[in-house]
């Protein structure tokens, strides 16, 4: 197959990261079905693609089998088969001190975070396993908190390490079937949920201090270049991050 007739499935597409890398992946050639919980961002999403013939939106609760087996069976039905995973939605929990989470909260974020990524993989080795030609591309978002956590944090970073593991095991299970996973992690890109960094967010010390960000464009660039590699290749873990955001160090 040649690069302008792959296709990709983005997860949370319809804002934020995902809607950047949907967006660079339609303007690199790619057919794109994106999917996320809400179809007015996705139709917008669409919309701003300027490729109808090459998008397809498809309301998804990545927490529910059912709704990825279907995401993935849309897919199939309408462009043959799925060469790229971005596995992207993602939530968090309010930033509160971790004694005061509640067990629902906690779920929420376990339920989609990891029970979500796990469910979009299985999905897509029983999709890339079948094809043919057989195997394709997986990459999940894992985060900067999938290394470092921030201040009150606990379910978002202990489901973000968990995704590190969750790539090296898929990475693992996926080489009989020329199915290669990796991992992106990305640091304070300008997003609806990063806002708060440019208004003061606590550091470990428990100041609050304003943080650097970046173009979210970057991290669509980021995808691409890890979709466009090809199987025999893989990129297991790329970190993309704001160069001054505190990450290296003490801060």
């Amino acid at each position: 197959m040649t690069k302008k007739s792959k296709v990709a499935i983005v997860t949370g597409a319809g804002t934020g990261i995902g809607k950047a890398a949907a967006l660079a992946l339609l303007a690199d050639g790619y057919s794109v079905v994106l999917a996320g919980r809400r179809a007015e961002p996705l139709q917008a999403v669409v919309a701003e693609g300027g490729a109808p013939d090459r998008s397809l939106a498809v309301p998804t609760d990545v927490s529910d089998a059912g709704s990825v087996q279907a995401l993935f069976e849309a897919a199939v039905k309408k462009f043959g088969r799925v060469d790229v995973l971005f596995n992207n939605a993602g939530v968090g929990a309010p930033p509160i001190p971790l004694e005061d989470l509640t067990l629902e909260q906690w779920k929420n974020v376990v339920d989609i975070n990891l029970s979500g990524m796990f469910l979009c993989i299985q999905q897509a080795f029983r999709t890339m396993k079948a094809q043919s030609p057989k195997g394709g591309r997986i990459i999940n978002n894992g985060s900067i908190s999938a290394t470092t956590p921030r201040p009150n944090s606990a379910p978002y970073t202990a489901t973000k390490h968990a995704v590190s593991g969750l790539t090296k095991a898929a990475s693992l299970d996926g080489r009989k079937y020329d199915i290669a996973v990796g991992q992106i992690d990305i640091g304070n890109a300008a997003t609806e949920m990063a806002q708060r960094m440019a208004t003061g967010v606590m550091q470990a010390n428990g100041e609050i201090a304003i943080e650097p960000l970046m173009d979210v464009n970057i991290v669509g660039s980021s995808v691409v270049y890890l979709a466009s590699l090809p199987l025999e290749a893989n990129v297991m873990f790329h970190t993309v991050m704001a160069t001054k955001m505190p990450f290296a160090g003490r801060g």
